[in-house]
């Protein structure tokens, strides 16, 4: 791919100090070895929303997937069937969702943005409930997108060919007008954000389950809980939302801890193993979304090239669980990380 499109997919927002954090916090995490543990009814299936998943493992949300190969979204697509992994397609995406639902068979779920007006959102809504997607996640940390420093630097921009497809025909929204005393973000892009009160309507809306992408504070966790939410993934949106936020990862235990231990939570950010995977699910995850990592052998391989990544996350997985004496999702805890405090 292009420097300028490479830029776009690697780096994150501003100065990447969310990106590295993301990384960071994982390689502080180490896992305990226990020996002579019997393995032969080991398992990685489980249940999200109701729903059966073979692994932990879903193709997170990516908008333009044809910047990446020419199959965009129907190899990613391929892929998931492939390996049954779930399959989140973005708002964005460079393929109708029709198209892309009626070549899913693994869980597919829709990723929704908020737009200009609610009879829009209800359309897209609408759309996807048609189509057979599964659940609705919605994006809602980014009211404000980020400057990205080195795809700017090097001229990116969307190609003329690639639109998004599932909002052609949707009125973008009139420009908010401001005085010159006014912010160009709060009285400009944030005065047209979503509220709690939107998103109570969306939840009356549909009778999907609706994830909430994006949370990091535990306050915002269980009141979104408190809403009636299906779920929440905790998110920094791969470093390219708030800059300076703190990783994916270190929110997750207060999280966890904030909603108890039946609540649907799922990690994005930062994940590039399946010992990642391991540590992410021990700190109260039930299961991971993964982004660039797939984006990167969607470029390199199409639909193979997801395929081969999802096998080689989903063996690390079973591997770190073989090694770490756990046969199934259920066994991995935070007995199953070391901590100084464990030291007598």
């Amino acid at each position: 791919m292009s420097p300028a499109v490479f830029a776009h997919l690697s780096e994150g927002s501003m100065a990447d100090t969310t990106l590295r954090a993301n990384r960071r916090a994982f390689e502080r995490q180490a896992i305990y070895n226990r020996i002579l543990v019997a393995g032969e009814h080991g398992s990685t299936e489980l249940m999200l929303c109701g729903q059966h998943f073979r692994h932990p493992f879903l193709l997170a949300p990516v908008a333009h997937q044809g910047l990446f190969h020419a199959d965009a979204e129907l190899a990613s697509a391929q892929a998931a069937n492939a390996l049954e992994a779930g399959l989140v397609l973005s708002t964005l995406s460079s393929t109708r969702l029709e198209e892309v639902a009626a070549q899913t068979q693994a869980p597919r779920w829709f990723q929704l943005y908020f737009q200009a007006s609610k009879d829009a959102t209800l359309g897209l809504l609408k759309r996807a409930e048609t189509a057979g997607y599964n659940a609705i996640v919605v994006t809602l940390d980014v009211p404000v997108h980020g400057v990205r420093r080195g795809s700017q630097r090097l001229g990116f921009a969307l190609p003329a060919h690639l639109i998004a497809v599932n909002l052609q025909g949707i009125e973008s929204g009139q420009a908010r007008a401001i005085s010159r005393d006014d912010s160009t973000v709060f009285q400009g892009y944030m005065a047209d954000a979503p509220n709690w009160d939107d998103l109570a309507w969306l939840l009356k809306s549909t009778t999907l389950p609706v994830l909430i992408k994006g949370v990091t504070h535990p306050e915002d966790a269980k009141s979104l809980q408190s809403l009636g939410v299906a779920g929440i993934i905790v998110s920094t949106h791969g470093g390219r939302a708030l800059d300076g936020g703190m990783a994916s990862l270190d929110a997750l235990p207060a999280i966890r801890q904030a909603v108890g231990q039946d609540f649907t939570i799922l990690l994005d950010s930062g994940v590039r193993s399946g010992t990642d995977a391991f540590k992410a699910l021990a700190l109260g995850a039930n299961a991971v979304m993964i982004g660039r990592p797939y984006i990167y052998a969607l470029a390199a391989a199409g639909a193979l090239g997801v395929a081969h990544l999802l096998r080689i996350l989903r063996d690390e997985l079973e591997i770190t669980m073989a090694q770490a004496g756990c046969l199934r999702i259920s066994d991995i805890g935070p007995h199953t990380l070391f901590s100084p405090s464990h030291l007598c």
